[in-house]
């Protein structure tokens, strides 16, 4: 049996588990110190901690269980590792560079169940969810990797917009942000983190009442129930009947603007009066639309870049609507590491699935 992810575990749930085993609580700060600020690989490493204390996480818990398998890195510095988990499946991982900081997206699941029929990352059904600790892994993988390059970078935003669906994983996607936020650890703020869903509207009400004040993005792409179904099966579950409401429970519980992403699909969803339905659709909610030009999947031919007069059109439609929008910069579509390219072509659909 494999031993648990000591990465898995809050600062306030290791706490607990070493007050259980005859430890004082304090000693978790020395724990923490070793792994998020220090980022050691092995319980021995810990120089200053007791040895029965290490003895005992030793017997219970194992640092390391990804392995990076390979490392790509796009002409515009982007870097997408694929990493191998102890079960011998595969995840993907990417490090971007912006203006603003070093951005790492994560992924949640091995494989995906909401199959939007523009994505790569649902091309191989979900074989199970990734732990709290393989999901903070990759954050402490990308961070190792930032030190060995030697420029004293860290990682200061998270984006959960990797293979899978994040609010299908809720607890151990919870348990994550609660880990990499904690102050006594890698301190990112939650306002530099986004969570993206393709609208489970009862885990939009669950997540708002958390009151964790990341931001929560939108999976949209469609301004209407017809479109949408037709290349998101998950409207048929969740129309937009259902997902609206849930989307004003957020912005009133949390006080904050959410994110809608709509990715343009040449002569599906870019036109004009697709631009003035979405503006119709949002109406005067606190709302921003981020604008994401296809990026291609083999797989899905069918599918298109919509032509650059089109995207600013459906720009500038918006902006005339009242609504506050943008077009996103692509990063990494060279090694297919940008929105809705993830999935590796080495993976395989597992056996029996």
């Amino acid at each position: 049996m494999n031993k648990t992810s000591i990465y898995g575990f809050t600062f306030e749930k290791l706490s607990a588990w070493l007050l259980e085993h005859g430890h004082k609580k304090g000693r978790a700060t020395q724990v923490w110190e070793w792994l998020y600020k220090k980022r050691v690989t092995s319980f021995s490493d810990m120089v200053d901690v007791n040895k029965d204390l290490i003895q005992l996480l030793e017997e219970n818990f194992v640092i390391q269980t990804l392995t990076e398998h390979t490392k790509q890195e796009s002409a515009d510095g982007t870097v997408k590792f694929l990493f191998t988990l102890q079960d011998g499946n595969l995840i993907e991982t990417v490090l971007m560079n912006h203006k603003y900081g070093l951005s790492v997206c994560v992924t949640t699941q091995v494989g995906c169940n909401i199959g939007c029929s523009f994505c790569a990352s649902g091309l191989l059904k979900k074989d199970r969810d990734l732990s709290s600790g393989e999901i903070v892994e990759q954050i402490m993988k990308v961070q190792m990797h930032l030190d060995q390059v030697g420029k004293g970078e860290r990682v200061s935003h998270i984006v959960i917009m990797g293979i899978g669906e994040p609010f299908d994983n809720f607890e151990n996607m919870v348990d994550f942000l609660e880990v990499v936020k904690d102050q006594k650890g890698l301190e990112i703020g939650p306002r530099h983190i986004t969570v993206s869903t393709s609208g489970l509207a009862n885990k939009i009400y669950e997540f708002a009442d958390l009151k964790l004040q990341v931001n929560l993005a939108i999976s949209l792409h469609a301004p209407n129930n017809e479109l949408r179904t037709k290349i998101m099966k998950i409207n048929r579950a969740i129309p937009l009947e259902k997902l609206m409401p849930a989307i004003d429970y957020y912005i009133e519980k949390s006080n904050r603007r959410i994110t809608i992403e709509y990715i343009l699909l040449k002569d599906v969803n870019d036109q004009k009066e697709h631009a003035t339905e979405l503006a119709q659709l949002l109406g005067d909610r606190r709302a921003y639309v981020n604008l994401i030009p296809y990026n291609p999947v083999d797989e899905h031919s069918q599918y298109q870049r919509s032509d650059e007069q089109d995207v600013l059109a459906f720009y500038d439609t918006l902006k005339k609507n009242g609504i506050t929008c943008g077009i996103r910069i692509e990063h990494g579509t060279d090694i297919d590491a940008a929105c809705g390219q993830l999935r590796s072509k080495q993976m395989k659909e597992p056996q029996g699935k």
